[in-house]
C-alpha cells in the first residue's frame, strides 16, 4: 500500500491511496495508515499516465538518420535498414523507447513494429504497458501474403498459450498502399473472429488519397476501409489526415478511434489541417501519438499535446480551439477507452498509472493553472515519479538499469 501525501490533485491537496495496483482512495484529509509506504508530495502535482496511441517503438535507434525527406521517401529508405534488423535491436530498441516515454509521463503504448513479443518483453520488464501488434505488409505480393497470414496464426496461438494480458495484442493493418485487398479483408476477420483491436494507418498523405481514389473508384483509403468491413470501435487509425466530409461522417458512424500525430505530419510535411472539431463531433474517439522517434524525432507526449494544441488554434484561426481538458483527455482516457483500459484518469477504482510533477520551478510561479503551465510553460522534465499500474518505474528521475539499456543499444546499433 503506497500514501501520496499533500498531492495537489485538481487544484486542491489530496492524500490519495494506492492499493492491489489500483487508485483505493482519495481524500481531501490528512490520513493515517497502518503499515503504508508514505511519500510525502508536497510541492508536487499529480497527473493520470499518458497514452501514447500510435509508436513504433524501436524506431528510437533509426532516429536522425533520414531527414528532411517526404513520407514515401522517407519510407523508401527506412525500409532497406529495416530490412537487416533482429529480434536483439527490437528488444534494446524498445527499452530505450520506454526510458524515453517513461520520463515523459507515458505509462501505456500502442506499437507497431516487427517482432512484436520482443518489443511486449522489453516493456513489461521495465513495467510499462504496451499493446503490440502483428503487422500485415505484403506490398501486394500473394506468396508474401499467404505467409504472414501462417505468421500472424502462430502468433495469436503463442498469445494465448503464454496468457497475454486481453487487449495487449491486437493486428495491423500497415495501410491501404503496401496491404493487398486479400490480406486487409482476412486480417480485419481474423481480429473480428476473435476480439482483437486493429492498428493502421490512414489517411496520412495526399498522394494516399489521391492514389486510392485512382485504384478503387473514386473511394477514399477510410471509403475503402469501410467498404472491407474493416472499420468500426475496435479500429485504431493512425494520422487520419485527409478527410472529406463523408470520411469524417463515416469515421464517427464506425465510432472509429483516430490518431492524431501532429509531430511528424509536421517533420514529413504531410499535413496539418487535422479536423479535430468535426471528428470530435461525429462521434469519433480523437486521441493523440507521437509516431515513431525515426520521424517524430521524440516520444515526448507532452511536447505533441503543446503542438497539437497550438496548430489547431492557428490554422483555425482562433485561440479557443483545443481546450485545456479536451487536450489532457486527449492523451490520456481516450486511448485508455480505445485501448479497453481502466486508466487515463485518476478516480477511485481506476488503475493507478501516475505521474508526480514538480511544481516548484519557474514554469508553475504564475496563479495559472497546473495544467496551462504544465502543457504550454514546462518540459517533461518537471515530471520526477512515475508509476504504472500501482508499481513506482521512476523514482526522482531515476530508473533502475539505464546504463545497461544504453550500453547494449549501443552494441546493437554498432552491427547494422
Amino acid at each position: 500500500m503506497i500514501l501520496l501525501k499533500n498531492v495537489l490533485f485538481s487544484g486542491r491537496p489530496a492524500h490519495i491511496v494506492v492499493e492491489g495496483g489500483r487508485i483505493a482512495r482519495i481524500s481531501r484529509k490528512p490520513l493515517q495508515l497502518t503499515g503504508a509506504d508514505e511519500v510525502d508530495c508536497t510541492g508536487k502535482a499529480v497527473l493520470p499516465g499518458f497514452v501514447n496511441m500510435h509508436t513504433h517503438a524501436a524506431m528510437v535507434l533509426l532516429r536522425g538518420i533520414h531527414e528532411d525527406l517526404s513520407l514515401y521517401d522517407w519510407l523508401s529508405n527506412i525500409w532497406k535498414i529495416e530490412a537487416g534488423l533482429d529480434r536483439d535491436f527490437i528488444y534494446w530498441g524498445s527499452k530505450v523507447a520506454c526510458l524515453e516515454m517513461i520520463r515523459s509521463g507515458t505509462t501505456t503504448f500502442n506499437d507497431q513494429y516487427w517482432y512484436c513479443p520482443h518489443t511486449r518483453r522489453a516493456a513489461l520488464e521495465m513495467g510499462i504497458r504496451p499493446v503490440v501488434s502483428f503487422i500485415f505488409l505484403d506490398s501486394h505480393d500473394p506468396e508474401l501474403a499467404r505467409r504472414q497470414r501462417e505468421a500472424c496464426q502462430r502468433l495469436y496461438q503463442r498469445t494465448v498459450e503464454e496468457c497475454w494480458e486481453p487487449g495487449s495484442f491486437a493486428i495491423s493493418i500497415h495501410s491501404v498502399y503496401t496491404v493487398s485487398e486479400e490480406n486487409i479483408v482476412w486480417a480485419s476477420r481474423f481480429a473480428e473472429e476473435h476480439g482483437l483491436r486493429v492498428h493502421l494507418h490512414l489517411a496520412e498523405t495526399a498522394l494516399e488519397d489521391a492514389d486510392c481514389r485512382k485504384a478503387h473508384e473514386g473511394l477514399s483509403p477510410t471509403a475503402w476501409f469501410d467498404r472491407l468491413g474493416v472499420l468500426g470501435p475496435h479500429v485504431i487509425a493512425a494520422h487520419s489526415l485527409y478527410l472529406d466530409d463523408d470520411d469524417i461522417y463515416t469515421l464517427g458512424k464506425r465510432q472509429v478511434n483516430c490518431v492524431h500525430n501532429i509531430n511528424s505530419n509536421l517533420k514529413l510535411a504531410s499535413g496539418f489541417r487535422f479536423r479535430y472539431n468535426e471528428l470530435r463531433d461525429a462521434g469519433a474517439n480523437v486521441c493523440i501519438g507521437t509516431d515513431g522517434a525515426a520521424s517524430s524525432n521524440n516520444l515526448d507526449m507532452l511536447e505533441h499535446m503543446k503542438n497539437t494544441a497550438l496548430l489547431q488554434k492557428a490554422w483555425r484561426g482562433n485561440p479557443a480551439e483545443m481546450p485545456l481538458q479536451e487536450l489532457l483527455d486527449c492523451a490520456t482516457v481516450h486511448g485508455a477507452r480505445a485501448l479497453g483500459l481502466d486508466t487515463g484518469v485518476i478516480r477511485e477504482g481506476a488503475l493507478a498509472d501516475l505521474s508526480l510533477v514538480d511544481i516548484t520551478g519557474t514554469a508553475f510561479l504564475s496563479p495559472g493553472s497546473v495544467a496551462a503551465n504544465l502543457v504550454y510553460a514546462a518540459h517533461s522534465d518537471v515530471i520526477t515519479d512515475v508509476m504504472s499500474g500501482g508499481r513506482w518505474i521512476m523514482r526522482g528521475r531515476t530508473i533502475p538499469g539505464e546504463e545497461e539499456i544504453l550500453c547494449n543499444a549501443r552494441k546493437v546499433l554498432s552491427q547494422i
